[in-house]
């Protein structure tokens, strides 16, 4: 008998699991969704209000019907572009600050940048101001040199383009040939 009394001493004591509230449960997570949602559609928001700001930017200019012999071709991806001199000024304007694949060819009249599902556009030749390896823009950084950032101008604006190369080792050749482009540029504005 002190057996079954200790049993049920001890039945009497444990005490069942506590329920889960579900109704707070499902309210946190309807509020979480919520939060995220708002903080998405204010990020949206800021970036349309960015493209309103760069309203003044001209249209981009469109490769021309006979671009010429190519010297340099590349492949790899657009990184976006910013203010030049200003890394983290980022141009949304005209599609200029979607992220994409793109393919480069450098002829005598400029620089075509062919975007498969983002914008096209064309620097040309005339507008060509050099180029440099750095290691970040608008968001992406990389190891040192493994960005190409070609500097152009575009209406009244200096713009900084970053660019990685499926192959790094292409990048020296393209500051190089892009140095002599803007050399041969001001050599013909000083005539």
């Amino acid at each position: 008998m002190a057996g079954l009394a200790e049993f049920a001493g001890l039945a009497a004591e444990q005490k069942s699991q506590d329920v889960t509230d579900w109704a707070a449960r499902v309210g946190w997570v309807v509020g979480l969704l919520l939060v995220i949602a708002l903080v998405y559609w204010l990020m949206r928001e800021g970036w349309k209000w960015r493209g309103t700001l760069q309203g003044d930017l001209p249209e981009l200019p469109q490769a021309p019907a006979e671009p010429g012999e190519p010297k340099l071709s590349m492949s790899g991806r657009y990184h976006g572009s910013t203010t030049a001199g200003q890394w983290l000024d980022r141009i949304v304007a005209h599609g200029l600050g979607t992220r994409s694949r793109a393919e480069l060819t450098l002829t005598d009249r400029g620089v075509s940048v062919v975007r498969p599902g983002a914008r096209d556009f064309f620097i040309p030749a005339t507008e060509l101001r050099g180029a440099r390896l750095d290691k970040g823009i608008a968001g992406k950084v990389l190891a040192e040199g493994g960005l190409l950032v070609v500097t152009w101008s575009h209406g009244d604006r200096l713009i900084d383009s970053g660019f990685r190369s499926d192959r790094a080792a292409e990048h020296p050749a393209w500051v190089e040939a892009l140095a002599v482009k803007n050399t041969e540029h001001n050599q013909e504005g000083a005539r």
